[in-house]
């Protein structure tokens, strides 16, 4: 009797052990594959209202797509980027994007990401690596089109003069795409008329504090500014709080060319305190999501794709300021 017992509760215990591991995965030791796509992004941080916006969209997207968003805010530190997308690859997130905070020093943790299999998209700024197989595509503005249709639009306002202009410009953050590439395309465009001459160029981190900061030393050092060109909204802002501190009025004793179009700077542009806005929009969360989906299922995806932007002058910011989502 003894031995029929404990051969039956053998039996059970055998069955009990297979049928555990075989339930289709609701056993606690393998968890099941629901196919929902987990998304590692890490954002530049919080500088502006255009960093703000891009942000929601990213967020707003994602949820809307029922992806798994895992976001670091990097605080404008690149160590800190780096950090975040290191603990993308230990999570095993599906696929990494981010906005870089410079252009250099990317290849080391791209490969990293590389190595382990999950595919990467730059969103909003690029990277400098020779190796573009570190990342699939690359998503944002033509920052160099921003900064010539800026420079163009100065050039058609001063034709057929001949008198000095002086220009001051607020660069955005040392070293970001962005800064880079606005202050080579207004150059660029510029050149043109030989008249036009950057007196002063400095950056002002992208920030509006900084855009004030460095405003007022412009105006300190240099008696007769014409024109600002600044490289967001924002620092144009902090500028104009400045220019007004001055004695000066914005939009008509210096002319101010600002990139970005965001609510606070297209009022600005509305009231003539701007002169011309060319637009860089920071709703990428529906395009950047179609790209996740993409790439997470093998698909070939262009390498660089331009949002689509226009440019503004005052009549046209009062026309387009009611239906204006940031």
């Amino acid at each position: 009797m003894y031995r029929k017992v404990a051969a039956a509760l053998a039996v059970g215990l055998l069955a009990a052990s297979m049928a555990a591991c075989g339930d289709g995965g609701k056993g606690t030791d393998t968890p099941k594959d629901d196919g929902k796509i987990t998304l590692g992004f890490s954002q530049v941080g919080a500088e502006s209202g255009w960093r703000t916006a891009n942000t929601k969209s990213i967020q707003e997207s994602a949820a809307a797509a029922g992806y798994e968003l895992k976001f670091s805010d990097a605080q404008g530190k690149q160590e800190n980027q780096i950090k975040a997308l290191r603990s993308f690859i230990a999570q095993k997130v599906d696929v990494i994007a981010f906005s870089p905070v410079v252009e250099s020093g990317w290849d080391t943790v791209l490969k990293e990401a590389k190595d382990a299999g999950i595919p990467v998209i730059l969103t909003d700024r690029a990277v400098d690596s020779a190796d573009k197989t570190l990342y699939k595509t690359f998503i944002g503005s033509d920052f160099v089109k921003e900064g010539v249709v800026s420079g163009e639009w100065l050039v058609k306002q001063y034709e057929g003069k001949t008198d000095p202009v002086n220009i001051v410009e607020l660069q955005g953050t040392t070293g970001s795409a962005p800064a880079n590439d606005r202050k080579k395309g207004f150059a660029d465009a510029i050149a043109k008329a030989p008249n036009l001459k950057i007196i002063a160029s400095q950056s002002g981190d992208f920030t509006r504090a900084g855009g004030k900061q460095v405003m007022e030393a412009f105006l300190k050092a240099h008696k007769d500014i014409d024109v600002l060109f600044a490289h967001n909204d924002d620092m144009g802002l902090g500028a104009l709080e400045a220019i007004e501190a001055a004695g000066k009025k914005p939009g008509t004793d210096i002319t101010i060319i600002t990139i970005d179009a965001v609510k606070d700077g297209m009022q600005a542009l509305a009231d003539g305190k701007f002169n011309f806005i060319a637009e860089c929009s920071p709703l990428l969360g529906p395009q950047l999501m179609d790209l996740v989906k993409k790439v997470k299922n093998g698909e070939a995806v262009e390498p660089r794709i331009v949002t689509n932007e226009t440019t503004f002058t005052q009549e046209q910011a009062k026309a387009a300021l009611p239906d204006r989502k940031y």
